[in-house]
């Protein structure tokens, strides 16, 4: 009896260790020695979890308009922080901070803050491993 106690225990152990292990962190994608502010125009939100995600509009040094993709924490964790649906509209403009991912010409940026149309600063990073952000 106490053999199938343990054998059940180390099974149950072993399986949440690697469910949490799977759910991936924004630290392996995203790096955090390559901060990044972007000003631009909102095109597209996408409220679905597991994360928000966001596109803007930003001018590169040659003036082109480039669309990035803004990685944020999931619809609840910004449901806490004061975001709603509707806190971004398509062509408002906002300021992100974040960080750019660790892959060379990709137009993503894991979203720390955000500063709203309205001059609004809500936190929008996952608390996942880089700096700046609080725990979810």
């Amino acid at each position: 009896m106490r053999r199938n106690w343990l054998a059940t225990f180390l099974v149950v152990l072993i399986c949440s260790t690697y469910t949490a292990w799977a759910h991936h962190a924004a630290s392996t994608k995203y790096d955090e020695h390559k901060p990044v502010t972007l000003k631009g125009s909102v095109t597209k939100v996408e409220w679905l979890n597991p994360h928000v995600y966001f596109y803007i509009d930003v001018k590169d040094a040659g003036g082109n308009l480039v669309n990035w993709a803004v990685e944020n924490a999931p619809p609840n964790v910004l449901y806490r922080r004061g975001w709603q649906k509707d806190s971004l509209k398509i062509g408002d403009i906002v300021t992100v901070e974040g960080f750019l991912p660790r892959e060379e010409g990709l137009h993503h940026v894991n979203g720390r803050s955000t500063t709203l149309a309205d001059g609004r600063k809500i936190f929008s990073g996952s608390g996942d491993g880089l700096p700046g952000g609080p725990p979810y």
